[in-house]
């Protein structure tokens, strides 16, 4: 993982606020603030699949780990606003071999990750895909590509993605092009196995 973290990413290294986000509901919360924009708990709760009261908790607790934070208050002032405290987040195991809490952390948070994810490329191409215009069928869809790297190889390439994505992740609102359109850019690093390197081939 690249140190300069071109996104502006929160860096999450925390294996408590690592474990407080592995968890269905605050990573729901979290998607939420971050694609919709401040919210209270009750207009969560439909999203997150929680009672308003039960979201309300889920938020004081990733408030704690400064994943979110009050916003401006709303036409009801009364009624508490809550926003993404960035645009997204990163993590990563602890190089240290005998941090094994900070380990477990990262692992668990991945594999909840995963599962939250691994159903969002299904449910485009099924209802989203279909009505899209044939410019934006075009642009869109997937790739598979393998490539045989170093460690330090894999970082480079993931910092040269972010080079690229950077100027119109952080780029003010105003400067958004008229035609333009939220994207959801997914990108999976899965090194392979030891066992699976013989003959590296291809």
């Amino acid at each position: 993982m690249a140190d300069s973290n071109r996104l502006g990413d929160i860096e999450i290294t925390d294996p408590q606020a690592m474990r407080a986000l592995a968890h269905p509901v605050r990573l729901a919360i979290l998607d939420h603030l971050r694609r919709h924009g401040p919210a209270t708990a009750t207009q969560l709760a439909p999203d997150v699949g929680a009672t308003p009261s039960v979201t309300s908790w889920h938020l004081r607790h990733l408030a704690g780990f400064g994943l979110v934070r009050d916003s401006e208050p709303g036409p009801d002032r009364r009624q508490r606003r809550w926003e993404a405290v960035a645009r997204g987040f990163r993590f990563e195991a602890p190089q240290d071999p005998t941090d094994e809490e900070g380990r477990a952390a990262a692992r668990a948070l991945s594999q909840q990750m995963f599962l939250r994810y691994a159903d969002v490329p299904g449910r485009w191409a099924a209802e989203v895909e279909p009505g899209l215009d044939p410019q934006w069928r075009r642009a869109a869809g997937l790739a598979d590509t393998r490539v045989v790297v170093s460690a330090d190889e894999l970082a480079a390439i993931e910092d040269g993605i972010e080079r690229v994505l950077a100027p119109y992740v952080n780029r003010d609102p105003a400067e958004r092009p008229t035609d333009g359109r939220g994207v959801r850019l997914m990108r999976y690093l899965l090194p392979e196995g030891a066992e699976e390197q013989p003959g590296q081939t291809s």
